[in-house]
């Protein structure tokens, strides 16, 4: 019986936010804690954002004791799950570089998420870095170099698990059946693929400034939950609203139970109650906006109260980061001894070509 793996991972270029944790963070620790995966992997890709951090190491530096703090304090427990950080397992750039082979400049070209990344960060075509135009192909060598069979993340990332569907499904047309095909796991809640940010940009991204961290103190979580975009032509509480593009309450599809809609409003049984007197008119903004207030902080409270107690003793989060590592390259350099021996270049541990050569030089 094949065993179930999961990995999945996060740029360690600042720290993480509520979209991080509704997309995935929230169901990686979910999957940790139901027992029905053999292995878990969550690791930092700290190489992957020096492709376009390359001139500010000390910003990916710094970073990955944050990201290592958001794991543990949303509930990433290294007693079942293996964290590590991606530049420590020298395999990775091997197997990288194998599949480099396999995959064209226009195929590459023609990854969506690709094209999104660069326009986002404002690259023309020469001014591209060669590391980050070829991520899909090093993201690729990452989830097969741990034979993940499924990969916890947003639907803006499909495009990415398809690239290396097809990557490792052309390796092992060629050498044999060495490495798996991953499948995507995406989120069961349609508002938590891909959270809005707070000024109602089609995503909560770091580089715009628009998130809410899982870090935040309540005051900083209330004062962004209060300036949160919402229907611009609700201008009158009696107004009519629209809940299309509402950050507002996207958030609270994200979040909220039906539980806490009643207990915390006293006038709803259920989020859709709330929703359907606020498009009929006589619910202003402002009463929404403290319910969200309220979710947010009975989600995020015990996140901070964990942090704050990792916190006390840093020098042990980077002890569990360094076993994390280890873990991880034990499994690596399993995987590339496979790797190897299929790719037929494992020239000195094969005695039977080495014996093979000897008898054709001595005849």
């Amino acid at each position: 019986m094949s065993k179930k793996i999961i990995l999945t991972g996060d740029r360690p270029t600042g720290k993480l936010h509520i979209g991080h944790y509704v997309g995935s963070l929230r169901r990686r620790v979910e999957l940790q804690n139901s027992g029905l995966y053999d292995k878990i992997f969550v690791f930092e890709a700290d190489a992957q954002a020096l492709t376009d951090n390359i001139d500010n190491p000390e910003k990916v530096r710094q970073n990955v004791i944050e990201v290592a703090l958001d794991y543990l304090a949303a509930g990433l427990d290294p007693s079942k799950t293996t964290l590590f950080i991606q530049s420590q397992i020298p395999e990775l750039c091997e197997l990288s570089f194998y599949f480099m082979d396999m995959v064209s400049v226009s195929r590459l070209q023609r990854n969506p998420t690709v094209k999104t990344e660069i326009q986002m960060r404002g690259f023309n075509g020469e001014s591209i870095p060669v590391g980050f135009f070829t991520y899909p192909i090093s993201q690729a060598a990452d989830i097969a170099m741990f034979k993940a069979t499924t990969v916890p993340a947003g639907d803006d990332q499909e495009p990415m698990l398809e690239q290396c569907r097809e990557i490792v499904r052309r390796f092992n047309n060629i050498y044999g059946e060495t490495l798996v095909e991953p499948n995507i796991l995406l989120p069961d809640n349609a508002a938590c693929l891909r959270l809005p940010g707070t000024d109602g940009k089609a995503k909560m991204s770091k580089s715009l400034g628009n998130c809410i961290y899982l870090s935040d103190s309540a005051d900083e979580v209330n004062k962004k939950v209060k300036t949160m975009y919402t229907d611009p032509l609700h201008l009158q509480v009696s107004d009519p609203g629209h809940l299309e593009g509402n950050t507002v309450f996207t958030y609270l599809d994200a979040f909220s139970t039906d539980e806490q809609v009643a207990r915390i409003t006293g006038d709803y049984a259920t989020l859709q109650e709330m929703k359907d007197h606020y498009t009929r008119g006589g619910l202003g903004d402002v009463k929404c906006k403290k319910l969200l207030m309220e979710v947010l902080q009975e989600t995020l409270e015990p996140i901070r109260q964990r942090r704050a107690e990792y916190e006390k003793d840093i020098p042990a989060v980077y002890e569990i980061l360094r076993k994390g590592c280890e873990v991880a390259r034990e499994e690596a350099c399993k995987t590339m001894d496979e790797v190897r021996r299929a790719m037929k270049i494992n020239y000195f541990d094969d005695r039977a070509l080495i014996e093979e050569q000897a008898r054709r030089f001595q005849k």
